[in-house]
């Protein structure tokens, strides 16, 4: 057992919502622990929002922020986190960050359910990549944070009900205690437990799941995004992440269109291409029944690549010319907009664990979020816990440690079989039948490894809700 003499905040997980929580918390010392595989937000390509442009406003975000979600959101903490967007561009350029600019300032692009020009971006469609690659820099030269990287936490120690540290494995087997002032998960979302998803394979719930056998309190886990436009026929829907064909592109022009070189979305939604991501999903989902969807960035002016990077090696990659040739796209699991349960700092029902990003529900999304509000949440959030940590006491107990382990994780063909269930039943479109038998299958599955018990709780919250709200669509509601 490691005891210093003054515990450290430990934070579990090395993205922008770990990263902002490690380097706000200065000077108190912070243990960040790090398993060294990339998350969502290195992957992360369209960029943050933030009401900048003349004739925009923070009322308008959060107008648009409360329609995505439909309604389903915490008013008050939108208001307080789009309010303190045009603080977190500037906080994050003074960490390092070079977002693109034009002789006007830095360039604006707009996203599905924004009415306006207002996501702030880097390196064209890199702005995940980019921004943690500043951060990382930043808090590997601060004094104040040791980094730790290559190692698993599979527990949580608790004294009483008090989270007191954390349960680590190393890449050698080795098993660790780490005793924590406060605990920090922002380990990310669960998109890789569904078939098709845009996540790295290790964005599966390990943090959710970790809250869960130690008590903490969920809240609407049955709200999954599906990103509307995942690069079609990588791995065959075999669990092999899907390259995301960013929604900026639509918002330079690019067009939706289906197997007849129809526009998808005339008739369906008055923002038509650029309709909020629940609206477009299902109706991608529906689509391709009939046949292959496609994005169309044929007919742009001559130079949009360069906004666009990842795109057009994606297609090349794929054998697909993105300037001659239609992209081929599916809908695919995205973001996790419910999670741990937690107030705007982070805390938890548990004392001293704390959940920040995208593993914690605050209520910020709703029931489906806005387009680039999420790498937004993660800085201010993170930074309003790191402020708060630098300052809070820890709370102590006399009673003896006791450990909440992760569990067992399910061998490749029972997690297969998770996933495959997890999309067919829990997908963009729902019904009772196939959530009723989900359930079932998963609860059967539940002792044999963590992530069938994460799949279980997300089937068994979308199977209570009867009506269909945001992106949680019940086609028999």
């Amino acid at each position: 057992m490691t005891r210093p003499a003054t515990p450290p905040v430990v934070v579990v997980g090395a993205g922008v919502a770990g990263l902002s929580v490690a380097l706000s918390a200065a000077p108190r010392e912070v243990t960040l622990l790090d398993p060294g595989e990339a998350g969502s937000s290195r992957l992360a390509q369209g960029g943050i929002a933030a009401a900048l442009a003349a004739g925009d406003s923070v009322r308008a975000h959060v107008a648009d922020t409360l329609q995505a979600g439909a309604f389903h959101n915490d008013e008050a903490l939108a208001w307080s986190v789009v309010g303190a967007a045009p603080d977190a561009v500037a906080w994050l350029q003074i960490m390092g960050v070079a977002f693109d600019r034009d002789d006007r300032g830095l360039q604006l692009g707009r996203e599905g359910g924004h009415g306006a020009h207002r996501i702030v971006h880097a390196g064209g469609d890199r702005t995940g990549e980019r921004v943690v690659a500043a951060l990382q820099g930043r808090a590997v030269r601060a004094g104040h944070v040791e980094w730790r990287t290559g190692v698993q936490v599979d527990g949580l120690l608790l004294r009483g009900r008090n989270v007191a540290g954390v349960q680590v494995r190393g890449a050698d087997g080795r098993v660790e205690t780490i005793e924590a002032g406060a605990v920090v998960l922002a380990t990310g979302g669960l998109g890789a437990l569904f078939q098709r998803s845009t996540n790295a394979g290790t964005t599966s719930g390990s943090g959710l799941a970790l809250a869960m056998a130690a008590g903490a309190r969920t809240r609407d886990l049955e709200f999954v995004q599906f990103h509307p436009t995942a690069f079609d026929g990588v791995g065959d829907g075999d669990g092999t992440r899907l390259p995301l064909i960013t929604e900026a592109l639509r918002g330079a022009g690019a067009k939706l269109i289906d197997h007849r070189s129809r526009s998808l979305m005339r008739g369906h939604h008055p923002l038509g291409d650029l309709a909020p991501r629940d609206v477009v999903s299902r109706r991608v989902w529906d689509a391709r029944r009939d046949g292959p969807v496609w994005v169309d960035a044929t007919h742009l002016r001559s130079g949009w690549e360069q906004a666009f990077p990842t795109v057009v090696e994606t297609c090349r990659a794929q054998g697909v010319d993105p300037h001659t040739q239609p992209i081929p796209i599916t809908a695919a699991a995205h973001f996790h907009m419910g999670g741990i349960a937690t107030d705007p700092l982070g805390r938890t029902s548990l004392p001293n664990l704390y959940a920040v990003g995208e593993v914690a529900c605050n209520g910020l999304h709703g029931a489906n979020r806005l387009a680039s509000n999420s790498l937004l949440e993660a800085v201010v959030c993170g930074r309003w816990l790191g402020a708060h940590l630098r300052l809070a006491p820890s709370r102590t107990s006399r009673d003896a440690f006791r450990t909440r382990e992760l569990g067992d994780s399910l061998d490749a063909g029972a997690l297969a079989a998770v996933r495959r269930r997890l999309w067919d039943a829990a997908g963009p479109v729902r019904t009772r039948a196939a959530l009723s038998a989900a359930v079932r299958e998963m609860k059967a599955m539940a002792a044999s490894g963590w992530q069938a018990r994460v799949a279980h709780a997300v089937l068994h919250a979308a199977l209570l809700r009867r009506a269909s709200l945001g992106a949680h669509w019940r086609a028999d509601a």
